[in-house]
C-alpha cells in the first residue's frame, strides 16, 4: 500500500484508491477505517493507495471526492468503475473489491472462455478469495450494528431518536421532546426509529436505554423526554446545559404563523450580509471543504459572518439545492445573493474580488 502525493498521476491501471482526512479520526492514520483498508489491502493482488483529499485537491476533483472516507475503484485503464463512500457497509466494500480484482481486461475473451470452462472451480476460487478479502473482525452482523448506531450518533451535534419526524411525531413522548428543543431554539438532527427495526433494538443494547425518544449530545446520551425537561429548567436553559449554539430564527412568520420553505430559506439567506450554509459549526467543521471556507473567511481582515448547518436540518439542506440551483455545499452568500463554493470564494479571494464585491454591497 502506497500514499499518493499531489505530484504522484493518476493510476492507469487497476487499483483502489482510499481518500482521507486528518481531521476525520477514523480513517486518520491507525484509525479503524485505516486498519479496514490495511487489512484489505493485504489480502488482495491489487495495488492500494491512501489519498490525503484536501492535500491532492486535483485527484479529489478528478473523482468528485466530497466525504472521507471514500474509496474508489479503477480498471485496467484507470477508469473509475465505483465509488463508495462511508464505510456503513463493509460487505459492500469487499464485494467491490473482489469483483474489481476479478474483472477482465479489455481483449480478455481468452481468458474468460477457459474460466467459462469451469465454473464450479472458478465459484470455488471466488469464495475462497471473499474470504480473504474480508476482515472477519469488521464483518460481524453487531459490529456492523454497531459501527452504523455510532456513525448515526453522531452525525449532528444534537441528534435525537425518535418515533416518527419532527414535523410528523408518532408519540407523545417524541412530541414533547421535539417541542421542548424548539422552545429552546436548539437545532438537532433527527432519525424515525420506526423505519428501522435494527436500529430501534440495537440501540438499546447499544446504550442500554431501553425506551425513546433518546437524545444525545456529542455522541453521548443524554437520555429520555424526563431528563431532557429537568435539564430545561436548569439556569441557562438547554443550550447552557448541552453548550451548543442556538438557531438564530423559530421557523415561524408574523403572527406565529409556518412560513414557507422559501420563505424560510430567503430568511436565512439574508439573515446576516455575508451567510455560510455549511456542514457543522465554524469551530467544528463536519468536512474538509466546509473547514476550508471558514478558515478562508476567518483569514479575511474585516469580513463577519455567520453559518447555518445543514446537518442539523434536512429540509434546509435539500431546499437549498433548489433554491439556489446549486447542489453541493458549503454555499456562501453575499447580501443574500449566492456566490458559489469553496473553489469560487478561494479564487475571488485570491485576486481580491471578494474585497471588492463587499465593498461594492
Amino acid at each position: 500500500m502506497k500514499d499518493l502525493s499531489a505530484s504522484s498521476p493518476p493510476p492507469t491501471s487497476k487499483s483502489v484508491l482510499f481518500f482521507w482526512a486528518d481531521w476525520h479520526e477514523p480513517s486518520s492514520p491507525n484509525g479503524s477505517t485505516d486498519l479496514l483498508f490495511r487489512t484489505l489491502a493485504s489480502s488482495s493482488s491489487l495495488p492500494f493507495y491512501r489519498v490525503e483529499a484536501e492535500a491532492v485537491p486535483d485527484l479529489s476533483t478528478r473523482y468528485d471526492i466530497t466525504v472521507v472516507p471514500s474509496f474508489v475503484l479503477l480498471d485496467h485503464e484507470g477508469v473509475m468503475v465505483d465509488r463508495i463512500e462511508g464505510v456503513d457497509d463493509v460487505s459492500r466494500l469487499t464485494q467491490a473489491v473482489l469483483a474489481l480484482q476479478n474483472r477482465p481486461a479489455a481483449g480478455g475473451g481468452g481468458e474468460e472462455s477457459k474460466e467459462s470452462s469451469s465454473s464450479s472451480g472458478t465459484q470455488q476460487q471466488q469464495q475462497q478469495q471473499q474470504q480473504q478479502l474480508t476482515p472477519t473482525n469488521e464483518l460481524t452482523e453487531e459490529e456492523q450494528l454497531n459501527q452504523k448506531l455510532k456513525n448515526l450518533i453522531t452525525s449532528s451535534q444534537v441528534m435525537l431518536f425518535m418515533k416518527g419526524s419532527p414535523k410528523e411525531p408518532q408519540c407523545g413522548f417524541s412530541r414533547q421532546t421535539i417541542e421542548l428543543l424548539s422552545k429552546h431554539n436548539i437545532p438537532f438532527g433527527s432519525f424515525d426509529i420506526l423505519s428501522d427495526e435494527s436500529v430501534r433494538q440495537g440501540l438499546k443494547t447499544y446504550s442500554d436505554w431501553p425506551t425513546f425518544p433518546q437524545l444525545y449530545v456529542r455522541g453521548d446520551l443524554i437520555g429520555g423526554l424526563d431528563i431532557v425537561r429537568e435539564m430545561a429548567e436548569e439556569d441557562g436553559g438547554l443550550a447552557e446545559q448541552f453548550e451548543v449554539d442556538v438557531v438564530g430564527s423559530d421557523g415561524r412568520g408574523k403572527g406565529g404563523e409556518e412560513e414557507t420553505l422559501d420563505e424560510r430559506l430567503t430568511k436565512l439567506v439574508n439573515r446576516h450580509k455575508v451567510m455560510l450554509f455549511m456542514k457543522g459549526l465554524p469551530s467544528a467543521p463536519k468536512c474538509g471543504f466546509s473547514r476550508q471556507i471558514c478558515e478562508l473567511l476567518n483569514g479575511m481582515d474585516g469580513v463577519s459572518y455567520d453559518s447555518f448547518n445543514i446537518l442539523e436540518d434536512e429540509e434546509v439542506r435539500q431546499g437549498l439545492k433548489k433554491f439556489s440551483d446549486w447542489p453541493t455545499f458549503p454555499q456562501l452568500y453575499v447580501d443574500g445573493d449566492l456566490i458559489g463554493g469553496l473553489d469560487i470564494v478561494k479564487e475571488m479571494a485570491e485576486e481580491g474580488e471578494f474585497d471588492d464585491l463587499l465593498n461594492d454591497s
